[in-house]
């Protein structure tokens, strides 16, 4: 069935039609929200702020919390915060959940147990964005013409506009995170990991338009011509190897004991364990770029208090760090430092969430094994072997798409914007939820051509032979 064909079907079932036509109006409505600023505020101040902070640590922080609000930050919107507040939430609570044993009690009693971790989730949304809309709002008066006068005059004004905007950042990350769960209940695909990923692609026109006008700019078009068929070329291998990736997995044959039941016998099947290449995500690139920021601030401060003797060993070290770092560029120093984070925190991470224990023992209740490995310790010590080394491919496989926009803005000379869609946490998470969406569609269309389909025409040749 060709491409058009799919993309008719889709819109030719009522139910699925329905369901995307209100995903794709709630989307929008997130968009919206990026554009409507805080009362007073002055958005002409703030992006030139942002732009003149664009190398600072500062900077970087504020860049990568712009990323996922899909702009809002920059724009002063009431969506500054974006999602991130929830999503911050939902990755505290799922490590405790491996950790405090009344919440892993709760994890593992189904629905209800969900939907009461869903509860603690979203009280610790309201204090996070509490926390982060207080930090945010007190920053921008640290920012000269950015707050409206009144709120600087007086301690009345400065109250009331501190408050007042840190509700609104509340309530707009709130609101985000109601429609993510309208979208799931409602719409399809992952309501949160939908809105992040449109407001990464929101970027996107930015990036095509600084392309267009460095073609323009360029002293040899024939040059700047070819250099974009190359970043066309470089884009897809990109993606073709993230899905590759991605879908990646390493099968563990398995096989189901017999069980005689009279003169029958039962079980006997053979199948395997899947363990997923990149069991951690994009988690780790995101922690490591987060951390990777310390140093930078680190190494300001040390550079002070070490002003006093500028030829001094330690200040020349610090400097040396602290250069390497801020400047992103691929210095053994900043691969070596990326690369740690990255190998720790993905480690760490499937350390959390894959548990060879609690899977050996699973196995074990449901009458399967390994076929030459003992049921019990042995069995989790094998898939801990496994795991590990699974682990180590994909960690390679993060650093290398973590590094890639740096290799692209080094190797082709071209803006950070149009970089960044070739590697980092981007592209990730738009690919990986691009692929969720695509089996949820295809589940729906097969679900209508095995019942829905079949039923309709088994139903009009009844009628037809009464």
């Amino acid at each position: 069935m060709s491409l058009l064909e799919q993309i008719g079907n889709v819109w030719r079932i009522r139910d699925l039609r329905r369901k995307l036509l209100i995903t794709i109006g709630l989307l929008a409505i997130c968009r919206v929200g990026v554009y409507i600023p805080l009362p007073g505020v002055n958005v002409h101040a703030l992006g030139e702020l942002f732009r003149q902070m664009g190398g600072t640590p500062g900077g970087h922080v504020l860049g990568f919390i712009n990323l996922f609000a899909g702009g809002a930050l920059r724009n002063g919107a009431i969506f500054g915060l974006g999602i991130m507040p929830y999503i911050s939430a939902s990755i505290i609570f799922t490590l405790l959940a491996n950790v405090i044993p009344s919440l892993e009690t709760l994890r593992k009693e189904g629905a209800a147990g969900q939907k009461k971790l869903n509860q603690y989730t979203r009280l610790a949304t309201v204090f996070i964005c509490l926390l982060q809309g207080a930090i945010l709002v007190r920053t921008l008066f640290a920012w000269p013409g950015v707050v409206p006068a009144a709120a600087s005059e007086s301690w009345f004004g400065s109250f009331k506009f501190m408050v007042t905007s840190g509700f609104l950042l509340m309530v707009g990350t709130l609101f985000l995170m109601w429609v993510g769960e309208q979208i799931d209940e409602h719409g399809i695909g992952s309501g949160i990991s939908l809105i992040i990923t449109v407001n990464i692609l929101a970027r996107l026109p930015t990036g095509i338009h600084r392309l267009v006008l460095g073609i323009r700019t360029a002293e040899s078009q024939q040059n700047a011509i070819l250099k974009v068929v190359l970043l066309m070329a470089l884009f897809v291998g990109v993606v073709m190897a993230i899905v590759y990736i991605t879908r990646g997995e390493r099968r563990i044959p398995m096989q189901q004991q017999k069980h005689v039941r009279g003169p029958r016998v039962y079980g006997g099947q053979k199948h395997y364990l899947p363990l997923k290449v990149n069991q951690a995500g994009v988690m780790p690139i995101i922690f490591a770029s987060a951390l990777l920021m310390i140093p930078q601030i680190v190494t300001q401060s040390a550079k002070a208090a070490l002003a006093g003797n500028p030829t001094g060993f330690w200040y020349k070290f610090v400097q040396y760090v602290g250069d390497a770092v801020a400047s992103g560029r691929l210095t053994l120093t900043y691969v070596f430092l990326y690369g740690m984070l990255i190998f720790f925190f993905c480690y760490f991470w499937t350390a959390v969430m894959f548990n060879p224990k609690e899977m050996s023992e699973n196995l074990q209740n449901s009458g399967s094994f390994i076929p030459g490995i003992r049921p019990g310790k042995r069995t989790a010590n094998y898939l801990e072997g496994i795991m590990n080394r699974v682990t180590l491919a994909g960690s390679f496989f993060l650093l290398v798409v973590a590094l890639m926009p740096t290799i692209v803005m080094s190797a082709l000379g071209v803006d950070w914007g149009i970089a960044a869609f070739y590697g980092g946490t981007s592209i990730l998470i738009v690919v990986g939820v691009m692929l969720d969406l695509v089996r949820r569609i295809n589940a729906h269309l097969e679900v209508r051509r095995y019942s829905g389909f079949a039923a309709g025409a088994g139903g009009r040749g009844r009628s037809r032979r009464r």
